[in-house]
């Protein structure tokens, strides 16, 4: 290949029949709008409107996917930009920054990173050199250039993206400013929702707990130094979320169990945290008590409640220390849902208009355990392949292994949970291909006619993500 290109039927089914039909289901949702439910573009972004400072700060530095990749092939994170959390070192030049990413191209063929690279480098610049280290600088200054322009904004490629809502991801003490001020801006257009993350605040055992209940307290006006208090300023805070958009929390830890105390054992448990002197043991038993909390509180306030546990945060420990979270070192890890969840479902799995979205990180859960609770809970929805499996072929086997239990309308559409923003397109566009693809084989064997499957395909795309996540 002499140039970078994407061929039209890329991902679509390799038999001619399959790929026929395919394409026909694809083109009917190809332009359709974009719903992203669940993501990590900050609302400022939008708000400032400012120009992305460079190729290297817009498509590798915020990209874990990517500065992962390029570091378990030897590259050190601080070549890729990414500062220690001392600030100390020199910024990294943007320039060599590119010329790394460009000279390891190829580290990325098969991944999903690389389509998604490709796709914004083809479709949203128009690029046709593929990186590499004779082109690095090249293709610097023509993205440099694209990125001075006015078309090349964030508003702008917003509007080109046909992003219809873009949920973010916000600390539980965010004033929401950006988002308010998007909202009211009249040259606006488009909506963003913030997302209720309470991650922070559950768990009791992590260092600065202490300091962020009292930020808390802050921002709610409530003491947080009693348990019934702490409760109160959580409610709270989501009441303020939801007055300004918010129709979803998200929860990501270790493990998916939500079992609950009794209200003595709760308090106890918080005391001694707020004292220093609660056991691992104890506080995972007041997360666990907290996240009921979280699910009795949805079932109140209406904020969809997604969960996506099963990954072992900071797993290198140097890299978390000197670098801090969200850069790389993140791993999966077996997780259990069908005890871990009954209590919980117990309790709120029948409630009128509580919605649980399940992601995993563990496929083999997908037909084991989330399906079947989604095809029998009326709250329980099984969430898209997301992180790990967010690629084309976990996107298949996802369709494969829950369609049979949960059918397509106890899932919840797809969430691209991405920083970067120029890939928000071609991450959805991925799930559409893949879904067209799987919905063609269905109608290749009879099993569905063209006109259900492209009703399924629209809906996945628009109408069940919006249910989901009250959107």
């Amino acid at each position: 290949m002499s140039e970078l290109r994407l061929h039209p039927d890329r991902l679509l089914p390799a038999e001619p029949s399959v790929r026929g039909i395919a394409r026909e289901l694809y083109a009917t949702v190809a332009q359709a709008p974009i719903v992203s439910p669940h993501g990590h573009v900050d609302a400022r972004l939008l708000l400032d409107d400012e120009p992305f400072a460079d190729p290297a700060s817009l498509f590798v530095t915020p990209d874990h996917y990517v500065t992962r990749m390029l570091h378990a092939v030897g590259v050190r994170l601080h070549a890729l930009g990414v500062r220690r959390l001392d600030g100390s070192g020199e910024p990294a030049d943007p320039r060599a920054v590119w010329r790394v990413f460009c000279e390891h191209w190829t580290t990325f063929a098969g991944t999903a990173s690389r389509h998604w690279l490709t796709d914004a480098l083809v479709n949203v610049f128009g690029v046709t050199a593929i990186p590499s280290a004779q082109t690095a600088d090249s293709l610097y200054d023509e993205l440099a250039a694209r990125l001075a322009e006015e078309a090349f904004r964030p508003r702008a490629l917003y509007a080109r993206f046909g992003v219809d809502v873009l949920a973010t991801t916000d600390d539980p003490c965010s004033d929401l400013s950006a988002h308010r001020a998007l909202r009211d801006d009249p040259s606006w257009h488009g909506r963003v929702v913030p997302t209720f993350r309470p991650d922070a605040y559950l768990e009791a055992g992590v260092p600065g707990w202490t300091a962020r209940l009292d930020r808390l307290a802050t921002a709610s006006g409530i003491d947080t130094t009693s348990y019934d208090g702490f409760v109160a300023a959580l409610e709270d805070r989501r009441r303020f979320f939801v007055a300004n958009g918010a129709t979803a929390t998200d929860h990501g830890h270790v493990d998916a169990a939500i079992i609950p105390l009794a209200h003595a054992e709760a308090r106890g448990l918080f005391i001694d945290a707020r004292a220093g002197v609660i056991t691992a043991s104890g506080a995972t038993a007041l997360r666990r008590h907290l996240l009921f909390e979280m699910a009795r509180m949805s079932c109140e306030d209406g904020l969809a409640m997604a969960i996506h546990p099963g990954v072992s945060r900071a797993h290198h420990t140097p890299t978390f220390e000197g670098y801090g979270p969200d850069t790389g070192h993140d791993i999966p890890v077996a997780t259990e849902f069908t005890s871990s969840l009954r209590p919980m479902l117990e309790r709120f799995g029948t409630t009128a208009g509580f919605r649980l979205i399940v992601f995993t990180v563990d496929e083999t859960t997908w037909s084991r355990e989330i399906a079947p609770l989604a095809g029998f809970y009326p709250s329980v929805f099984v969430g898209a392949p997301w992180w790990f499996l967010d690629t084309p072929g976990a996107m298949r086997r996802f369709r494969e292994a829950v369609t049979d239990s949960a059918g397509f309308f106890k899932t919840a559409g797809f969430v691209d949970d991405t920083r970067a923003f120029c890939s928000i397109p071609a991450r959805h566009d991925v799930a559409r291909r893949v879904d067209a693809g799987y919905l063609a084989s269905l109608v290749a064997e009879h099993r569905l006619d063209e006109t259900e499957a492209a009703d399924i395909l629209q809906a996945i795309v628009g109408r069940l993500p919006r249910e989901a996540f009250h959107l």
